[in-house]
C-alpha cells in the first residue's frame, strides 16, 4: 500500500500514512486517528494537505540498467540533476 504524507495547516507538522490511491485525509483528526498520533492543543477539524513527494529513489542498476542517472551519484538536488528530478 502506498504511503503519503500530509502536513497540518494549523501547527506544521507532518506526519506519513499507508492508504489506498483513491482515499484522501482532510482533517487533522482523521490523520492522527490513522496513525496514532496524538491530537495535542491542535483542533480535530483543521485542515490537512497532501505532499507530493518523490518516494523512494531507484539505482538504475537495481533495474539491470548498465547506465546510471547523474543523480544516482549525488545528493538529490544536485546541481547536475537540475535540483532533483532530473527525469533521466
Amino acid at each position: 500500500m502506498p504511503t503519503y504524507d500530509y502536513r497540518c495547516a494549523a501547527n506544521g507538522e507532518v506526519l506519513e500514512v499507508e492508504h489506498k490511491l483513491a482515499e484522501k485525509l482532510s482533517t487533522w483528526g482523521e490523520l492522527c486517528a490513522r496513525t496514532g498520533h496524538a491530537l495535542g492543543s491542535t483542533a480535530p477539524t483543521a485542515a490537512i494537505e497532501r505532499l507530493i513527494t518523490g518516494g523512494n529513489v531507484v539505482r538504475a542498476g537495481a533495474l539491470g540498467s548498465t547506465r546510471e542517472r547523474p543523480c544516482d551519484s549525488g545528493p538529490c538536488g544536485a546541481p547536475v540533476c537540475g535540483g532533483g528530478g532530473c527525469g533521466l
